[in-house]
């Protein structure tokens, strides 16, 4: 990790990730959005949005805004644009809730809110595009891990693009009747480029670095991984490019998602067998907590899949498509966040912290910052609790689910609890040189160890 540099905003970035996910669960727990509301109700979207934009996009920029250059090994492309983007995704957040108030109801009718949302969010998120693609291609042929991240940029410009078109014709800006139709029948689509090609695309290419690097694990680069890629991308442009194509000839959009579906399944089952190779030749026997529960949220995601098959084959699953929309966010893709928050947290604390000392003086190890037995029983309440929550859901059952949600918001808090210590570097003595680190900032010069 020799040379790797700081992005000072990135923690930024997790602050406002964390607050807008605590800040779902709260809603969530007190009866707010589904399952007390339709799926397609405006507090339902506005949790949805929250979920999406809120924590997992914002905490994906922020970690890919450090990370992206390691997978790359060449600096970012611009340190200067991370803020701006921030500014942007965080007043069209804003605003784009505010717009999901107006349509329930709770504040006046102001029909321009939601072009405004739509319009900052594509700002910010063009800005990040920017940022990370310039990056990317200045370091082609690009590694395994950071292709996946490639295609995942390209459909997070397919989420921003068909938002923008929801936004747009809600407001009455679009009369093309091809456009009027992808709006009105192109829910699933993005939710299939947000949730598959955005998320869990780049939560996917990650993971092989990082779970290799963290375990001492060797990196896969051969058949198995490039098939992954291949089988991914694929699926993900099938379902979502084709999905439109039918859906601007007036034909259902299904017949693409099906044969998406089918390329991505067996690409999710080859993902499976490379994550437990990593789990399985790794080096380090005894892994650390983040590492530990990165295999429960793996352990999710395969089960969210198992689960809409399951469904699928009893001919309910649009019956209870949101206990399998809940297990992908909650289950795999925040789960595996909070796990890997843990890990980067400390990683960026150290950088900063002792980075420019490193060889000068006696310095703590990463490990050092954190203290994993007592947070590893928040960690295991708050998985235990998103699959009670599920089971709710799957039994219809209103108040075990809000109670659930519940013992998720006490994990949450308590696991952000364990990242500010970590910040703060709470039991660890601060030698000459060394200060201790602002709460969400970094200092202002990026430190190189």
């Amino acid at each position: 990790m020799h040379g790797v540099a700081l992005s000072r905003w990135t923690m930024s970035y997790f602050a406002a990730a964390l607050a807008a996910l605590m800040a779902a669960e709260v809603l969530m727990a007190a009866g707010y959005g589904f399952p007390s509301a339709p799926l397609r109700a405006p507090e339902t979207l506005l949790l949805v949005h929250l979920v999406a934009i809120g924590w997992l996009s914002l905490l994906l920029c922020g970690a890919l805004f450090q990370f992206v250059p390691v997978l790359v090994a060449r600096p970012l492309f611009s340190n200067m644009l991370p803020l701006p983007t921030l500014v942007l995704l965080l007043a069209g957040l804003v605003a784009l809730l505010m717009g999901f108030l107006q349509l329930g109801g709770a504040l006046g009718a102001w029909p321009w809110l939601l072009p405004v949302a739509a319009s900052l969010l594509a700002g910010g998120f063009m800005l990040a595009l920017y940022n990370l693609g310039r990056t990317l291609w200045a370091a082609r042929p690009l590694p395994l891990p950071a292709r996946f991240v490639a295609v995942a940029l390209v459909f997070l410009a397919a989420t921003i693009a068909l938002g923008a078109l929801f936004s747009s014709a809600f407001a009455g800006l679009v009369t093309s009747d091809a456009l009027l139709r992808i709006a009105g029948e192109g829910v699933g689509l993005h939710a299939v480029a947000g949730i598959g090609g955005w998320l869990t695309f780049t939560a996917m290419g990650v993971s092989y670095r990082l779970l290799a690097m963290f375990m001492l694990a060797p990196e896969t680069d051969g058949s198995r991984p490039r098939a992954v890629f291949g089988l991914g991308t694929a699926a993900l442009g099938v379902a979502v490019l084709g999905g439109v194509i039918l859906v601007v000839f007036d034909m259902p959009s299904g017949l693409a998602l099906i044969a998406g579906g089918a390329a991505g399944l067996a690409g999710i089952a080859l993902y499976g067998a490379d994550m437990a190779m990593l789990y399985r030749k790794r080096k380090r026997r005894v892994i650390e907590l983040n590492s530990q529960m990165a295999a429960w949220a793996l352990a999710y995601f395969f089960a969210s899949i198992a689960l809409a098959l399951i469904l699928i084959g009893l001919g309910v699953f649009y019956d209870h498509i949101g206990a399998v929309v809940f297990l992908l966010a909650f289950g795999w893709l925040s789960g595996l966040g909070l796990a890997k928050l843990y890990k980067i947290v400390a990683f960026m604390t150290w950088l900063e912290c002792y980075g420019p000392v490193l060889g000068r003086m006696p310095t703590p190890r990463v490990q050092d910052l954190v203290v994993e037995g007592p947070a590893r029983k928040w960690f295991v309440l708050y998985f235990l609790s998103v699959l009670a929550a599920t089971a709710a859901l799957l039994g219809q059952h209103i108040l075990g689910f809000r109670l659930a949600a519940g013992l998720m918001v006490v994990a949450t808090a308590l696991i952000a609890a364990h990242l500010v210590r970590t910040r703060r570097l709470a039991g660890i003595g601060l030698a000459g040189g060394v200060r201790r680190p602002h709460l969400f900032l970094p200092g202002p010069e990026p430190a190189q160890p």
